[in-house]
């Protein structure tokens, strides 16, 4: 009996664990059923334009007042002009939405670029702002945007686009979420505009940007980025064509074990030296810096080359070497200069332990094999004996004033030897393939037509066509377009 009744019981038991196994079976095909028709109707999007359309997460009201409708119609007035400057951020945009998606902030914030710079890394402006988010040096440094005499990080379309978006991380979360103060800190500072809050607090009045006293820069710059904002997420309504740029990465990443010349990896890809120093706008000179690994970003398109077995970047050092004698006179400063490479470089290389040179010593020297200068945007300068900031502008074809503004620095200030300045050369691309590019200049105290013209290398006529207007006399703080040539 006994025996009868534990047999009922194993049956039983098996007979329920049969059916809770068949139970929690048909849970998970159920589950991946679900799952497959959540994949299956997951949007496919063809572009950029498209993605942001459709994951757009401003919580700011959208205000079309006045200012916001006359930077729109700027950009209606040509439409092929637009989708040009649009276009403009065909190789990274893809890049700073992913950013912004990682840090959680809203992706409409991929527009600050084309403000700032029009996403061009090579952006370098007269107030010493550079890059495509345009890092001033103090605010670059803060975020980790190194520099030497191979580099300026603040360049790097890459690197950049990651300390602005944490920079933007930072504001975003200290200004409650809100867009609009947001992006009028990234402008301002967020001092400034934490005083005009409190100001308007301790006169109980509203704190929205829109409520807010701020330098009239700001005050235009967050209109700017509404109209944007409404013409790309509304394009269709206002009969915009948006340049074809597909909702995917466009360029990856490689990393070679060794120096790299920059000319002849262009050589080798087939691409364009232009492009290349584009996408890596961070190196500054013909090569980049001689250590362990350097990084570099190519078409997608150019990446089955690092694929194949004849790659020659696997784990050859491509940089020629040259033997340079000691000879009377020499010293490491003038030789570096000589070779266009680094003081720090050449003792390195030589296991020098100090600056003093031995007639008839033989120093190993890097030297690029196809080394030219008339491709690169901007470069590195040291400062070596005898230079001073008005030596070093004649040099280079620039005023003083701007020379120093570049790097933060008074017009009478000592340079230090070995000191590295930031060199925006204007003659640079004149016989290049180009174009136009347009950028915002506040108008200085004792500025006139022709000083900006000489400044930026354009004519009177131009600006004034590009701003519409005829008159002569302009405004201290007055805000004006210039239309510069950029690649």
């Amino acid at each position: 009996m006994e025996r009868q009744l534990l047999i009922t019981i194993l049956i039983s038991f098996l007979i329920f664990g049969c059916q809770q196994v068949e139970v929690k079976q048909n849970n998970i095909n159920k589950k991946i059923n679900e799952a497959s028709d959540i994949l299956i109707k997951e949007p496919k999007y063809e572009n950029i334009w498209e993605y942001i359309k459709n994951n757009n997460s401003s919580k700011n009201e959208i205000v079309l007042n006045d200012l916001v409708l006359s930077y729109m119609n700027n950009h209606l007035k040509d439409l092929d002009k637009f989708e040009e400057y649009l276009n403009d951020s065909y190789y990274f945009i893809y890049f700073v939405i992913n950013e912004l998606e990682k840090n959680d902030l809203p992706i409409e914030l991929a527009i600050i670029p084309y403000i700032e710079s029009n996403y061009d890394p090579f952006s370098i402006s007269p107030s010493g702002a550079v890059g495509m988010w345009q890092f001033m040096p103090r605010t670059g440094r803060m975020y980790n945007l190194n520099r030497s005499w191979w580099n300026e990080d603040r360049h790097d379309p890459f690197k950049s686009t990651e300390a602005a978006v944490g920079y933007l991380k930072y504001l975003y979360e200290r200004f409650d979420e809100d867009v609009y103060i947001t992006i009028a800190a990234y402008n301002a500072g967020p001092s400034l505009i934490d005083r005009r809050i409190n100001q308007n607090k301790r006169k109980g009045d509203d704190v929205d940007f829109w409520s807010l006293n701020v330098p009239a820069q700001t005050e235009n710059y967050v209109p700017k980025y509404i109209a944007l904002r409404e013409l790309i997420i509304n394009s269709d309504s206002y009969g915009i064509k948006m340049p074809e740029i597909p909702y995917e990465t466009v360029v990856r990443k490689v990393v070679i074990p060794s120096q790299v010349e920059v000319l002849a990896l262009s050589e080798y890809l087939e691409v364009k030296p232009e492009l290349l120093y584009k996408l890596n706008a961070g190196y500054t000179k013909w090569a980049s810096a001689p250590k362990d690994e350097s990084v570099f970003y190519i078409p997608l398109e150019k990446y089955y080359l690092f694929e194949s077995d004849n790659n020659p970047f696997k784990d050859v050092n491509q940089i020629n070497w040259i033997s340079h004698i000691v000879k009377k006179g020499d010293n490491l400063w003038d030789l570096a200069v000589k070779y266009d490479t680094e003081v720090k470089i050449i003792k390195e290389i030589n296991y020098l332990n100090n600056d003093l040179l031995s007639i008839d010593d033989t120093l190993l020297i890097p030297l690029g094999k196809t080394k030219s200068n008339s491709f690169i945007p901007y470069e590195m300068y040291i400062v070596s004996e005898g230079d001073s900031l008005w030596s070093i502008a004649r040099k280079y074809n620039l005023d003083v004033r701007d020379l120093a503004r570049m790097n933060s620095l008074n017009e009478n200030e000592y340079l230090q030897l070995g000191q590295q300045l930031s060199i925006g050369n204007k003659n640079i691309h004149r016989n290049m393939e180009s174009k136009k590019r347009t950028i915002l200049y506040s108008v200085k105290q004792g500025d006139n037509l022709y000083k900006i013209s000489e400044l930026f290398d354009v004519t009177i006529k131009s600006i004034k066509e590009i701003n519409n207007f005829n008159e002569t006399t302009l405004m201290p703080g007055q805000i004006i377009k210039v239309a510069i040539r950029a690649f």
